[in-house]
């Protein structure tokens, strides 16, 4: 099978808009939660989220394009262009028969299908719905968009699987390269979901913390206090490109991806697996398609939503991978600072391991004021700072409502 590296990244996050932004945002260990500007919370449990604030999409798209997009497609748009100009990817000197894409996003366009509900429900009766409400919503749209910007003509479609789509997203298109069926897929996941029908449906189930009166350290992975994830939203894409592809262009090569598999918990729609069980095998797979023993691990970027129960099923599943090796792990959570981006959380996370490794440090799980009793605190969860490492392989976990799992393995690039 065909080597698979890295060329390109973008990001569009809570704590940075591009790349160097977010790069710097995960060294100082910076908080993205903030009162919802989006609309009016007041009325409701959870009155703050990961919000992209201060973002002006003219300065990125043309606003009559724009226009046709969801939040959610112009996250993807603006960080898919960001990681085509970095990969240096020219469409007139690429087979763009052989250039594809695929992109995740659990939800897609809820925000434009609540609002022409919305308006319809409140209006006279009359069907006012605009014309291009479907192409907004639905997930597919995001990878459809870039193609059509770029003459990308290769495999293009989107993953759906929670909370694990982009993590599937990145798995397939590593699939498609080195089984030799593309020689570069864009890929990465974009969500857009602070909107009053992600907030109420989230919050009615006690998935969100509530502390609304200290939002910016809500988001606690395995702190004692923990009371549930903090919605966020953005995007990450990845310029993912066969290795030989990639040399004979020239192109700069960041990392590589070396493993990747998925499992299902078939247990609860929403619950873990209190023992982590099929974690323990997602990881373990892994690992086995990446030809690399657990002591060859430097960090993991885990899950880690700050949930009761999911934060320590993860651990336990550690712990039972790794043994004692996992006490010479770093373990952390950037949920902590992005809060949870769902469909795009494994790309932007994937991201921030790409980054561990190419910048020599580990970013933090911020917040951490009590340990946990149920869970080792003798691991190292990164606590509060970034650490200096020699990273050079990650292990980037995520997990999905319907029990789904995806991780990926990354590796520092040496010819």
């Amino acid at each position: 099978m065909r080597r698979v590296v890295i060329t390109g990244i973008g990001a569009v996050t809570p704590i940075g808009h591009n790349i160097p932004e977010y790069l710097e945002g995960l060294q100082n260990g910076v908080s993205g939660a903030s009162p919802i500007t989006q609309y009016d919370a007041s009325k409701f449990k959870t009155q703050f989220a990961c919000e992209v604030s201060d973002f002006n999409y003219n300065d990125y798209l043309d606003r009559k394009a724009a226009r046709k997009m969801d939040r959610f497609t112009i996250f993807a748009m603006v960080s898919a262009d960001e990681a085509i100009a970095m990969a240096g990817l020219d469409s007139e000197k690429l087979n763009l028969d052989r250039v594809g894409v695929i992109y995740a996003s659990g939800i897609g366009g809820l925000k434009t299908l609540s609002d022409d509900i919305e308006s319809f429900a409140t209006g006279d009766g009359t069907p006012r719905f605009n014309p291009f409400m479907v192409p907004k919503m639905i997930c597919d749209i995001a990878p459809g968009q870039i193609s059509i910007k770029y003459g990308y003509r290769g495999i293009n479609y989107s993953t759906v699987s929670a909370c694990a789509s982009s993590n599937h997203a990145i798995m397939n298109a590593f699939d498609y390269i080195r089984f030799g069926r593309n020689d570069v897929i864009i890929t990465g996941g974009a969500e857009a979901t602070i909107t009053t029908a992600a907030m109420g449906g989230f919050g009615s189930m006690k998935a969100l913390s509530t502390r609304n009166d200290d939002y910016k350290t809500a988001s606690r992975p395995f702190d004692a206090d923990r009371d549930g994830f903090v919605l966020g939203e953005g995007s990450g894409t990845l310029v993912l490109e066969e290795l030989e592809h990639a040399k004979a262009r020239g192109a700069t090569i960041l990392g590589e991806i070396v493993g990747a598999a998925a499992t299902g918990d078939a247990y609860h729609i929403t619950a873990p697996h209190p023992e982590g069980n099929s974690v323990k095998t997602v990881m373990k797979l892994a690992l086995q398609d990446g030809g690399m023993n657990i002591d060859q691990v430097d960090y993991i970027n885990v899950h880690g939503t700050s949930t009761p129960l999911g934060d320590i099923a993860e651990v336990k599943a550690i712990q039972a991978v790794f043994g004692d090796h996992a006490y010479n792990l770093n373990i952390s959570s950037t949920k902590s600072m992005t809060g949870h981006i769902l469909g795009g959380a494994g790309a932007v996370e994937g991201i921030a391991g790409l980054l561990s490794i190419m910048h020599k440090f580990v970013p933090p799980t911020i917040n951490h004021f009590t340990d946990d009793p149920a869970l080792d605190n003798k691991l190292n969860f990164t606590f509060n700072e970034a650490q200096e490492r020699d990273v050079k392989v990650v292990l980037s976990n995520t997990f999905g409502f319907g029990g789904h799992n995806a991780s990926i393995l990354m590796r520092k690039f040496e010819g």
